[in-house]
């Protein structure tokens, strides 16, 4: 389960993986990935598996051109917590963060699916690895998942996942507007019930009233009796992610965390992993 956290949360979940690398674990033969928003192009990555975790840590710690920081207006935070404060349900939630991605102004849709495409290099179609992709639909606020029998497109399912209010445009998908997957909740680890065995890489273990924190989730898998594993940022990582989660410049301090982070969950996931 990857989660959500913007160009420097992916940064700081390729060093875990990256981490958990170096003491032996392969997190890269899971049965299924989730990916959320970063999570989405991350799993895209693994899953396509044109690139290694080396590889892919590699390219977050070096002075690979990736696209320009982009930066969340004072009005558009006000209704993120105006959001947060007014709505009961992850949906009610979703639905006012719709209206304010439907009335922002953003660069053109197409301009921005072609970032996205070019972020996910020569893995532009589904992989044969079993892979799921969240957005939330603009208008119903409800959370969509699009897998390789979606008949939806690999770069419009994850342009729709990387879609933030306020940032990005909604991306269009069979006449409907979605937007970024993790505004249902940050890991949406929910979607990984029925597996014995998970691990939850969460950039942001942000949890409100409304939408469940990554260890809520990790704790009712583990209630229904798998064994959960989640690693979200420590102190460190949380200091190298700053407050800036659409700047690349913070990318590389980022993994760098991630990857050192790695070992204080290396063994409990190994456990976990391989028992």
């Amino acid at each position: 389960m990857l989660g959500a956290g913007g160009l420097v949360g992916a940064g700081w979940e390729i060093g875990v993986i990256r981490g958990l690398g170096d003491a032996g674990i392969d997190l890269c033969g899971a049965d299924l990935i989730v990916g959320s928003s970063a999570g989405a192009v991350v799993g895209v990555q693994l899953a396509a598996g044109t690139a290694g975790p080396e590889e892919l840590y590699e390219r977050q710690v070096g002075d690979e051109a990736t696209e320009p920081a982009v930066r969340l207006g004072a009005s558009a935070f006000l209704r993120y917590a105006w959001a947060v404060l007014t709505s009961r349900t992850p949906e009610a939630y979703g639905r006012a963060l719709g209206r304010l991605a439907l009335g922002a102004r953003t660069v053109d849709e197409a301009v921005r699916r072609e970032t996205v495409a070019r972020r996910l290099g020569t893995a532009t179609a589904w992989p044969a690895r079993p892979l799921r992709i969240t957005a939330v639909e603009a208008r119903s606020g409800e959370l969509a998942v699009f897998d390789a029998d979606s008949g939806v497109p690999l770069v419009d399912a994850v342009t729709a996942s990387c879609a933030v209010p306020g940032a990005w445009p909604p991306a269009t998908i069979g006449g409907r507007r979605y937007l970024d997957g993790g505004l249902h909740s940050t890991a949406n680890a929910h979607l990984a019930a029925g597996y014995e065995r998970v691990v939850v890489l969460a950039p942001s273990a942000l949890g409100t009233k409304v939408l469940a924190s990554p260890a809520r989730q990790g704790a009712e898998l583990t209630a229904s009796g798998a064994l959960v594993e989640v690693v979200t940022p420590d102190a460190a990582s949380r200091a190298a992610l700053g407050r800036k989660a659409l700047d690349p410049a913070h990318r590389a301090a980022a993994a760098r965390a991630g990857r050192a982070q790695a070992g204080a969950h290396a063994e409990r996931i190994a456990a976990l992993w391989t028992g």
